[in-house]
């Protein structure tokens, strides 16, 4: 069966892919809204990582969404979780039998509530497979530092590869640059550059 996974070029995805590979026809699935190359370093890693990888751009509007979701609440919890349901959507209409992500056990953002996967399910007669669901960031860090190459920094020079880039652009251009810093709590960010032998 077909999986599209929704790929941001880190390590979670990255793990979600080498977990479900075995049982899937994998292809890894980038979202942008053309605002920059969204895309480039997932484009990178899924190469790296000797998967099929794809984009999908995404209507514009969804990222104004996100951001005035993110201004409102000073903090990007709400504004990432519109954009990833919007993925989810998105690449639920390409045709494949399974899409899936990799959202972990204890994610604050993006997660995927049954619910919301079930209706996902039906309403796209497709599976939703969230391979990492029961695997929390400590063991998740363990097993990637086991398999995977990974270079982390700071999320404003890491996150070139995915859509919070983007956002971090919209939000700027719209908002001004003191906003993406009070919105964006300072964190690390993960890219993976290959498998480790």
């Amino acid at each position: 069966m077909d999986l599209a996974l929704c790929f941001s070029g880190g390590k979670d995805s990255a793990l979600a892919a080498l977990l479900a590979a075995p049982f899937f026809d994998v292809t890894l699935v980038t979202v942008s809204f053309g605002l920059t190359d969204a895309a480039e370093h997932a484009r990178e890693a899924a190469s790296a990582l000797e998967f099929d990888h794809e984009t999908v751009v995404l209507d514009r509007a969804i990222a104004e969404e996100a951001v005035e979701r993110m201004v409102e609440d000073g903090y990007p919890r709400r504004g990432i979780q519109h954009v990833h349901e919007a993925t989810l959507e998105a690449v639920a209409k390409t045709g494949v039998g399974a899409v899936g992500d990799g959202t972990r056990r204890d994610d604050r953002a993006p997660t995927i509530s049954r619910a919301v996967a079930q209706s996902l399910e039906d309403r796209h007669d497709i599976e939703y497979v969230a391979p990492l669901a029961g695997y929390g960031r400590s063991a998740i860090d363990t097993l990637t530092a086991e398999r995977l190459a990974i270079e982390t920094g700071p999320s404003e020079s890491l996150a070139k590869g995915d859509y919070e880039h983007e956002l971090r652009t919209l939000l700027a251009s719209e908002h001004g640059e003191t906003v993406v810093e009070d919105i964006f709590p300072e964190h690390t960010q993960s890219v993976v550059r290959g498998r480790r032998a």
